[in-house]
């Protein structure tokens, strides 16, 4: 016979067990999301003081008037993009996650993005610098989609302070091996995320030989199965994004 103190100590014992059992269970039905758990979504908006000029994150300027061409074939397509940062300036205003309402000028950035010639794509990006850390954050943007030379749609566009978008980081000031983070954050619109995974590269590409370089793998939270690779060089920007490759870099008068 089991004496009165085993007894207690054995159910007891049980009751642990079994609620061991259930919270192990409960923690497998439920899982968060892997982008929550992998890519920094948490960023010190509030520390920042903005800037939306310069050239002192040395992957990203900012500096009026600078250009870059890529072209490339995809698809059996020749295609060509031009990135042009504008003179002109955007106000965004948004509540940030922490509560608190931030309005930054943004420097606009065109993207025109031509398929054999044919205009496909223009749109238009905003960035600012966190001068603390040089950090530059991506504000949204406006997006006009053409076939046949007529405008049919805006599809990919956003903007931070709307439908719960918030800015993402598109380029780290201080270049982190392995670093995971969301450079947009616009939900069921835009959910752009990356990760660094090469520095100290050498480049050859149509516009020159470039050293010190760093890659960013780029994937999509609303398509997972999308991933692409996109270069960046030290005073330039840009240099490959997927079959693109940089043929021209100058600044526009």
């Amino acid at each position: 016979m089991i004496d009165k103190t085993t007894r207690d100590g054995l159910l007891k014992g049980s009751r642990a067990w079994r609620l061991a059992l259930a919270l192990a269970a409960a923690m497998t039905l439920w899982q968060a999301p892997a982008w929550a758990v992998e890519f920094t979504d948490q960023f010190r908006l509030e520390d920042c003081t903005w800037s939306a000029w310069g050239r002192q994150n040395p992957y990203f300027s900012l500096k009026p008037g600078r250009q870059l061409v890529l072209e490339g074939e995809e698809n059996g397509e020749e295609i060509r993009a031009e990135i042009t940062v504008l003179q002109e300036l955007e106000t965004i205003s948004f509540r940030t996650a922490k509560g608190a309402t931030l309005t930054v000028t943004t420097r606009v950035v065109e993207e025109r993005e031509f398929e054999d010639g044919e205009l496909v794509e223009v749109s238009r990006n905003w960035f600012a610098r966190c001068v603390e850390t040089s950090d530059i954050f991506y504000f949204g943007e406006e997006v006009d989609i053409y076939e046949d030379g007529v405008l049919v749609n805006h599809h990919g566009a956003w903007r931070a302070g709307e439908d719960g978008a918030l800015p993402g980081l598109i380029m780290p000031g201080t270049f982190l091996l392995g670093s995971k983070y969301f450079q947009e954050m616009a939900p069921d619109v835009a959910e752009d995320r990356a990760e660094n995974v090469g520095m100290g590269l050498r480049v050859v590409v149509p516009a020159g030989t470039f050293r010190g370089c760093v890659s960013v793998e780029e994937t999509n939270a609303l398509s997972p199965g999308d991933r692409g690779i996109k270069v960046y060089c030290p005073g330039v920007g840009i240099v490959k994004d997927e079959a693109l490759e940089l043929v021209e870099a100058g600044t526009q008068e």
